[in-house]
């Protein structure tokens, strides 16, 4: 061989180390950035799933207190009920009286 196709051999090898070096570089950063994106997806998994909760733990409470003004309304309406009826009686003695003209 020549010294020009000695130089041409050194220099692919020189050419095909430096490729070899830039593969071995970038696949040591695979595993890095991997981790980096699974890190970041966990990170917005949590976050949406915190929202999630909050929407959720939201609604429940709406729920309770809906269901404690049905209550207190329901008790209120058993009150007027019970006023209404207690006071009925005198409302009719009260009618019956002025149309009997005992007013």
């Amino acid at each position: 061989m020549n010294e020009k196709n000695i130089r041409q051999v050194l220099e692919i090898e020189k050419q095909a180390h430096a490729l070899q070096e830039k593969a071995m570089r970038e696949a040591q950063e695979i595993p890095v950035r991997a981790e980096q994106e699974a890190q970041a997806l966990l990170s917005r998994a949590r976050a949406e799933a915190h929202e999630e909760a909050r929407k959720i733990v939201a609604a429940v409470q709406a729920e309770d207190k809906s269901k404690d003004v049905m209550a207190e309304v329901n008790a209120k309406n058993s009150e007027f009920e019970t006023l209404t009826k207690k006071n009925f009686d005198k409302a009719v003695a009260f009618v019956l009286d002025r149309v009997l003209g005992k007013a």
